[in-house]
């Protein structure tokens, strides 16, 4: 029963200790899978990047970070701008590169009913 407490508290206080963030951003200007693509690479190319999502369809691109990394929010919209397209939207979520693909997925299959 004591094993049992403790688990319970530190599976309580694990999603505080391993915070996740996630820089999500509209971009505008996509409009083939080549232009996805390509701002994918770009962002796989950043040292602090966890893991990337592009989603050509609702124009929704993602960066997770490593832990204890960062990228600024201007060198973010920098690398989107390099790659020719405008940055609409952008905010740093609590949410892996995986819930926000889930997200998008259910969406747009919602949108599609």
């Amino acid at each position: 029963m004591k094993k049992l407490l403790v688990t319970l508290m530190l599976s309580a206080m694990a999603p505080a200790a391993f915070a996740v963030t996630t820089i999500k951003a509209e971009v505008n200007g996509m409009v083939c899978a080549f232009c996805a693509k390509g701002i994918e690479k770009k962002l796989n190319a950043l040292p602090q990047k966890q893991a990337a999502f592009v989603d050509l369809k609702s124009r929704v691109v993602a960066l997770q970070l490593k832990d204890g990394q960062d990228v600024s929010n201007d060198a973010f919209s920098k690398v989107i701008q390099d790659a020719g397209y405008s940055v609409g939207k952008l905010e740093r979520v609590n949410q892996t590169v995986e819930v926000i693909q889930a997200e998008v997925a259910s969406a747009e299959k919602a949108g599609s009913k």
